[in-house]
């Protein structure tokens, strides 16, 4: 039998108030709904502005995921009205999936920028800045641009 010591015992944390710790789950799983959102609209932006069209295997091959989920993501962006698109046809973004297109896309750019500012290879604060754009406060962006037009200023 192990004997807990005063110690011991005061860093177990206590459990939070249970609806104060189902709240900031759901805030997890809404925030990364809003992810996965952001990274179709901007994906099927990219693809509209590249090729002319987007296409669910498209999606599917550039995310790394079945047809299958990008089936039944599209058709709840289209529930919130992100996108249109009809079966076996290509997706289009909607005003509002075109605007946090948009949005994501300048995030991501100024991510990139930021990180390649504080000297990270490209090709790691191209992949480092998937993750990161969703996750940071319209202040830390701020920030991140004051860093990235610094060190431009620095350069010229």
């Amino acid at each position: 039998m192990t004997v807990m010591t005063k110690v011991q015992t005061s860093a177990i944390p206590a459990l939070p108030d249970a609806e104060q710790q189902a709240a900031n789950f759901q805030r997890v799983r809404e925030v990364h709904q809003q992810e996965v959102a952001e990274d179709y609209v901007e994906l099927i932006a990219d693809l509209i502005d590249s090729t002319g069209e987007a296409r669910a295997v498209d999606i599917a091959r550039r995310l790394g995921v079945a047809n299958t989920t990008v089936v039944k993501t599209i058709a709840r962006l289209q529930r919130d009205g992100l996108v249109s698109s009809q079966p076996y046809r290509a997706v289009f973004l909607t005003e509002a999936g075109r605007k946090m297109a948009v949005r994501s896309r300048r995030r991501h750019e100024l991510v990139v920028s930021f990180l390649r500012a504080i000297g990270i290879s490209n090709e790691t604060a191209q992949r480092d800045a998937e993750g990161i754009e969703h996750h940071v406060s319209e202040e830390t962006l701020a920030a991140f641009e004051r860093v990235v037009r610094a060190k431009a200023a620095d350069s010229a």
